[in-house]
């Protein structure tokens, strides 16, 4: 298989050259995209040590199917209209949960804007169920 695999770059060096480019271009635009990546872990730590506050951006029927205890939903569609029930957690690093990591860069870049400290969860909450954490109903 690897053998096959080299033959086809070597082959179509063009083809696989612009697949790299493109690839290193979609990996520096996701990643500033906004927010500081955390794991499962720091998040935990973050959390437990009263340094953050964990914003579930998914929509209410997804968050009641199972949540990361004492979550905040505010789905993220209607973040920028609700923007003011977070007032309170300003002093801590807000960190945004959705299903997989695909809304999340984009939540913490409007939170940054509007002055918040924000982080992601790597993975959304399909990560934190994959290393067997809790999640509440």
């Amino acid at each position: 298989m690897l053998a096959n695999l080299i033959e086809f770059v070597s082959n179509h060096y063009v083809l696989s050259s612009l697949f790299v480019v493109l690839l290193v271009l979609l990996v520096i635009t996701e990643a500033r995209k906004g927010g500081k990546s955390l794991t499962s872990r720091e998040l935990t730590t973050m959390v437990n040590g009263g340094q953050g506050v964990v914003l579930d951006v998914r929509p209410k029927k997804e968050f009641a199917t199972g949540h990361i205890v004492d979550a905040l939903n505010i789905p993220h569609d209607k973040l920028v209209s609700r923007m003011g029930e977070l007032e309170k957690h300003k002093g801590k690093t807000l960190i945004v949960v959705d299903a997989m990591g695909q809304h999340a860069g984009a939540v913490c870049r409007d939170l940054q804007k509007a002055g918040f400290t924000a982080a992601k969860l790597s993975g959304g909450i399909s990560a934190w169920r994959g290393d067997n954490l809790p999640v509440v109903k």
